[in-house]
């Protein structure tokens, strides 16, 4: 049967999801969104030359794949809506929303549909992301690979055995570019109190992170030997480093990204209703 991806929501991400899925070569006609917002159906019709609904129950018809693409608040609501519409199906489910364990998906679905609960980030809408995926035992493999392929149409895909992960990437990938966002605001403003104009700041910054980050994932090498390479004994690296260990920064890294796991699992504890 021919592949037909149905999304339930049209904002950022799914249209990120569809933009790259029709330049991956899939066809405008395999795909359709759903969205009670007739601006965002509109617009996305208009960018991706696909159908839209305003109507859940009409989009997921015949679908075999069916992305929830809506904000984690009001999933329950959605996803509770959409039941008897999937009844009796074997219909992959793939669900973009944070926070949404696979068990409150399937207690909402009421019965144990395949479900791939996925963690993209940000960058995706730039086809950039990186994303963790986790399946069910329900999904079969041939369903593992169509949720890969429909993810790493926007990015770096990988996927997590347990659940559980998730919470970990979310702290890592799924709120890491506000980190390196954050690093680079620091640094562009630290180089224009040094005397460098701000547009020079910016640029050399911003190429500088570019420059780093693909040196990283080019090389077989982990970022302490590549840190190590660039630090020269007695040179301005090293002093600039020995500032960082100090203050403690890497403690500062563990801490923080601790308090977004914990934050992760709360939020899904309370998201999910549990």
């Amino acid at each position: 049967m021919k592949q037909k991806i149905a999304f339930i929501g049209a904002g950022n991400m799914a249209g990120a999801l569809i933009g790259g899925l029709i330049a991956d070569g899939l066809a405008p006609e395999q795909l359709v969104a759903a969205d009670p917002d007739a601006d965002k159906r509109s617009a996305l019709a208009a960018a991706c030359g696909i159908a839209t609904e305003a109507d859940n129950h009409a989009a997921v018809a015949s679908a075999t794949i069916v992305v929830l693409a809506v904000k984690p608040q009001v999933l329950r609501g959605v996803v509770e809506d959409l039941a008897s519409a999937l009844a009796g199906t074997h219909t992959l489910v793939l669900s973009i929303a944070a926070g949404i364990r696979c068990s409150s998906l399937q207690g909402w679905l009421g019965q144990d549909l395949p479900l791939v609960r996925a963690m993209p980030n940000t960058p995706a809408m730039i086809q950039t992301g990186a994303t963790a995926l986790f399946a069910t035992p329900e999904v079969s493999a041939e369903q593992r690979e169509q949720a890969e392929s429909l993810l790493r149409a926007v990015g770096l895909t990988c996927w997590v055995d347990d659940e559980g992960a998730i919470d970990a990437v979310t702290a890592l990938s799924g709120s890491g570019p506000a980190y390196h966002f954050l690093v680079m605001e620091a640094m562009e403003a630290a180089a224009i109190k040094l005397g460098l104009p701000a547009e020079t700041a910016r640029l050399l910054n911003l190429q500088t992170a570019l420059g780093a980050a693909r040196m990283a994932l080019e090389s077989r090498d982990p970022p302490e030997v590549l840190r190590q390479r660039v630090t020269s004994p007695g040179g301005t690296t090293e002093a600039a480093l020995a500032v960082f260990e100090q203050g403690e920064l890497i403690e500062l890294f563990e801490q923080a990204l601790t308090a977004a796991h914990e934050r992760s699992i709360t939020l899904s504890d309370e998201l999910g209703g549990h």
